[in-house]
């Protein structure tokens, strides 16, 4: 049977369902309504009720959409300012059981709940996206990410399986398409007498869009072609902004006026005011009416869709679709998760970019804590994140999904710019912009040691080819720029790169072509050449003005530009296929290209520490080196630190030193900053 008269008969013996069962909400629609911190109901809407509104959400910072589903008896809204979405239980009588289903959303600005399938769809206007995720959050995805400048009001029309939403931006408009995100179902449906598209709802029961224009001071009505456009209103507004429908009664909030007012099409003659209200924010009428039943594919065994099932306008009225930065293996099945990202410090947050989607989707973890997040980077066998913090003076890691973050480094630290993961022997390098120092220490925090800090000034970027035992880094020194290298434990240091350099910052390695890659912010140019400096070239030289963080992966370069407010990638090789990954962010600082498949490599290290007690680095084409945190020293087996009981300390004129006396090989310089001339 076909699908549209299947629904016939359902609206049918809907009706004299409720009917037969007498629906309260026939005869007493609510109206649902959120000021900027609350979200209220109340029992009529028709202005000679007196009822006082009932608060069933209170204290929030700023409740920018609302919408519900009717049979689950869920409201959810949307705070501007926490950038969260959030849904509440509403049994007739009282609102229990809140949760956070949606965080990481930037600007979210307008929501509509898709009933048929349990979905929800919103607008978030700093990203320019238009999203759809499961009522519970568990699987999100980004529909359209193009042509979009400041989205706002959003309304879904399940029965058809497309969607409206309107627009703020340069050019503003409402645009048309299909819940499931297909571009070719796009179509934008008005663009001329237009200003600030503020509000937007569907009488599906005419196939009539309303919507209100907050400049222009008019609510419209057009058919879901944009045609046969006719003026409902007029006059009697100040700034309007959210527009609901019922029957043929409009209802608007102005927030110039502090009031929700409404209009009766069917001969009213003017506005009337129905309450005052202190900020009102969006609107909706409480009834089932609103949202009839709608037989659709994705009742029937989600649609044989492992995730997300979207309805959509054209045969067969649905697709499959994955959670953001998920394939799809085939027309029903998602791949196992994400596989390509980008992780971001981006000062205050760190994000995930997955870069298996075309839309480049991010998400923002959920950590603590995070005040000016620098360098980050990915240990690719136990899956942890670890990133660097300029202000609370840290070293800190965590899981993908941001769980079990916890410190790895708190003390002695000042400006730690630069992370270096050796996953083959679980140790982490950082440079440090205060200290002038390169140190190690264990993944899990243990057995620090300082491996380099002999003529550094201003040590930035840091790379380590763990499988070859190379240690690489930049410094930023003005009278000397260079880049460097040595083994893992600091031995056999040399300058690779020293001339045509000004400020060299990111450094990133290719060890299956063996080249080194550097970026530099003041020449305005991405270089590379063989591990030993030799065979330099010049890669990229255009539109790179000031280049922070750089990695590769692939056949693929990755860096953020902090003057242009965007990440880039360009081919390795070439320089050529250069696309921009995301534009127009703020606050982006180092970056970390990584692939979750199982890492390749191997060194000494790599099996039971290479036997040492503490920590095991690796020197190229030697063997390892078992070495000691500060206050130890290496007996004479040459794998186990112990606590020395006496020791000699001496003074050079720029550094002070320990020798071991009772273990011989045990001279170390004492990591303290600033001695000039020391006696």
């Amino acid at each position: 049977m076909p699908l549209h008269i299947l629904y016939l008969l359902f609206s049918i013996f809907w009706s004299i369902l409720l009917v037969s069962q007498g629906n309260t909400s026939q005869n007493n629609p609510l109206l649902l309504y959120s000021t900027t911190t609350d979200i209220r109901l109340v029992s009529s809407v028709r202005a000679n009720n007196k009822g006082k509104p009932v608060t069933l959400v209170k204290n929030y910072t700023y409740i920018a959409a609302i919408d519900y589903h009717f049979e689950k008896r869920k409201i959810f809204w949307v705070d501007h300012e926490l950038g969260t979405i959030f849904s509440i239980d509403y049994d007739g009588v009282a609102a229990k059981n809140k949760t956070e289903i949606i965080n990481g959303v930037f600007n979210p600005d307008g929501l509509s709940c898709d009933w048929a399938t349990s979905k929800i769809y919103w607008t978030d206007s700093y990203t320019n996206h238009i999203e759809v995720a499961t009522i519970d959050g568990k699987y999100r995805k980004v529909l359209f990410w193009t042509d979009i400048d400041q989205p706002r009001a959003i309304a879904v029309v399940p029965m058809e399986g497309f969607m409206f939403w309107s627009d703020w931006g340069e050019i503003p408009k409402i645009e048309r398409a299909g819940m499931n995100g297909d571009p070719k179902s796009r179509i934008v449906v008005v663009t001329e007498n237009i200003f600030w598209p503020n509000g937007l709802t569907v009488d599906y029961k005419t196939k009539t869009v309303y919507w209100i224009d907050g400049k222009l001071h008019f609510i419209n009505r057009m058919d879901y072609n944009g045609k046969n456009m006719k003026t409902v209103l007029e006059k009697g507004f100040e700034y309007p902004f959210s527009v609901t429908q019922f029957e043929t009664k409009v209802f608007w909030t102005d927030w110039k006026t502090m009031a929700i007012h409404y209009f009766d099409t069917a001969g009213q003659q003017r506005p009337m005011e129905l309450l005052v209200t202190q900020r009102p924010m969006d609107i909706h009428i409480w009834d089932q009416r609103q949202q009839p039943p709608v037989p659709n594919p994705c009742d029937d065994n989600n649609g044989g869709c492992s995730h997300l099932c979207l309805l959509a306008p054209e045969p067969p009225g649905f697709s499959c679709a994955c959670p953001m930065g998920i394939k799809l293996v085939d027309e029903k099945n998602c791949a196992g998760g994400p596989q390509e990202l980008l992780l971001l410090a981006r000062r205050t947050e760190l994000c995930l970019i997955y870069l298996d989607s075309p839309d480049y989707s991010h998400r923002v973890l959920p950590l603590e804590d995070v005040k000016y997040s620098i360098a980050v980077d990915f240990d690719p066998l136990e899956k942890y994140i670890y990133w660097s913090d300029d202000e609370v003076k840290k070293i800190q890691r965590s899981r993908l999904d941001g769980s079990e973050q916890e410190d790895v480094i708190v003390t002695e630290i000042q400006d730690p710019d630069g992370l270096a993961v050796d996953w083959i022997s679980q140790n982490i390098y950082w440079t440090d912009t205060g200290t002038d120092r390169i140190e190690v220490v264990r993944l899990h925090g243990g057995y620090r040691k300082v491996v380099v800090m002999d003529k550094l000034i201003d040590p930035r970027g840091i790379a380590v080819a763990a499988s070859l035992g190379w240690l690489f880094w930049s410094d930023w020194n003005e009278k000397e720029p260079k880049v460097e290298r040595s083994n893992l434990d600091g031995s056999e240091r040399t300058q690779i790169v020293t001339e045509r350099l000004g400020w060299p910052n990111g450094i990133t390695l290719d060890l299956d072509t063996m080249k080194i890659y550097w970026c530099d912010a003041k020449l305005d140019k991405i270089e590379y050449a063989n591990m030993d400096g030799t065979e330099r070239r010049e890669l990229i030289n255009d539109n790179v003005p000031h280049v922070f963080g750089f990695s590769l992966m692939g056949d693929y370069l990755y860096w953020t530009d902090w003057q242009r407010r965007a990440i880039d990638r360009a081919h390795k090789q070439t320089g050529a296929n250069r696309e921009v990954i995301v534009d127009q962010m703020e606050n982006i600082m180092g970056l970390k290209a990584i692939k979750l498949d199982p890492p390749q490599g191997t060194n000494p290290c790599q099996i039971n520490n290479g036997n040492c007690s503490q920590l095991c680095l690796y020197r190229h084409n030697q063997s390892r080196i078992c070495a000691c945190q500060i206050d130890f020293e290496l007996t004479e087996d040459m794998k186990t630190c112990e606590k020395p009981e006496a020791f000699l300390l001496y003074v050079k004129k720029d550094s002070i030193g320990r020798i071991g006396i009772e273990n011989k090989n045990n001279e170390v310089t004492i990591p303290i900053a600033g001695i000039k001339q020391a006696r």
